[in-house]
């Protein structure tokens, strides 16, 4: 991992990523807070722009593999503007429970406005750190987690905090940006993400830094065979991925024994 602990003094001299500078950990999470502070309210709308709307199919092939049915209880984590959230709600329906959690406030306003708009009263809503989720053991079927993980800061321990609260048999969706399966692929898409990404930021929310990190945390992000040794060390069985556009994005799934 790219932290570098010292056991003298652990807090202060841990180092961590963000994007391609490396911070102490215990200011990255704010960094991110401000990322999303800035982008939430054109965040679905740069999800369109950036992905040519594609983004709407890897979340649909993300619902399908939940396989949850009406009355089953779902953690949408990193749950942001609740786009998951609203196609699960509808899946587990009224006598089913999902919850809707973000660290970021500002996300998670635009995601509870959208909810209430479409009339998921059901969906609860709660602000919360992936590392430190304030939910019992055992308490979900289904955590799914898009596009979060990578902007985590200690990923290990949210994968075993999500094995903690999920029921035994209860499954984990993560669908992340992942590592392209062909080079000529990944040149063309590394070409796009420094260049193209950061400018439609700049022209349609004036902030052009803050899509730049994220194209930085895309490649800082664990690759494929990565993220699955991750799961299985937290816990997950019959942990397999799913590559999607070339490996450009991959959703990762482990059950709960």
């Amino acid at each position: 991992m790219s932290e570098n602990p010292n056991t003298t003094n652990p807090e202060s001299d841990q180092t961590t990523h963000f994007g391609y500078q490396q911070v102490p950990v215990g200011q990255k999470a704010e960094r991110v807070a401000n990322v999303f502070h800035s982008v939430a309210q054109k965040y679905d709308l740069m999800n369109d722009l950036m992905s040519m709307g594609v983004h709407r199919l890897w979340k649909r092939i993300t619902i399908e593999l939940t396989g949850v049915q009406a009355g089953q209880s779902v953690l949408d984590l990193a749950g942001g503007t609740g786009d998951l959230s609203l196609a699960l709600a509808k899946r587990v329906g009224p006598t089913g429970k999902v919850v809707l959690s973000d660290i970021n406030e500002s996300m998670l306003e635009v995601g509870r406005d959208r909810l209430l708009d479409k009339g998921m009263t059901h969906v609860e809503v709660v602000q919360a750190d992936a590392q430190y989720l304030p939910f019992e053991d055992n308490s979900f079927d289904c955590v799914t987690m898009a596009f979060g993980l990578r902007n985590v800061t200690d990923k290990d321990k949210a994968l075993r905090e999500i094995q903690r609260v999920l029921k035994p048999g209860g499954k984990l969706l993560v669908l992340e940006f992942s590592k392209p399966t062909n080079a000529l692929l990944g040149k063309a898409y590394d070409l796009y993400s420094f260049t193209a990404l950061p400018f439609m930021g700049k022209l349609v929310t004036g902030d052009s830094d803050s899509y730049r990190y994220l194209a930085e945390s895309i490649r800082m992000h664990p690759d494929q065979e990565t993220l699955k040794a991750m799961m299985v060390d937290a816990g997950f069985e019959q942990v397999k991925y799913y590559n999607m556009t070339g490996g450009i994005v991959a959703l990762h799934r482990g059950i709960k024994n």
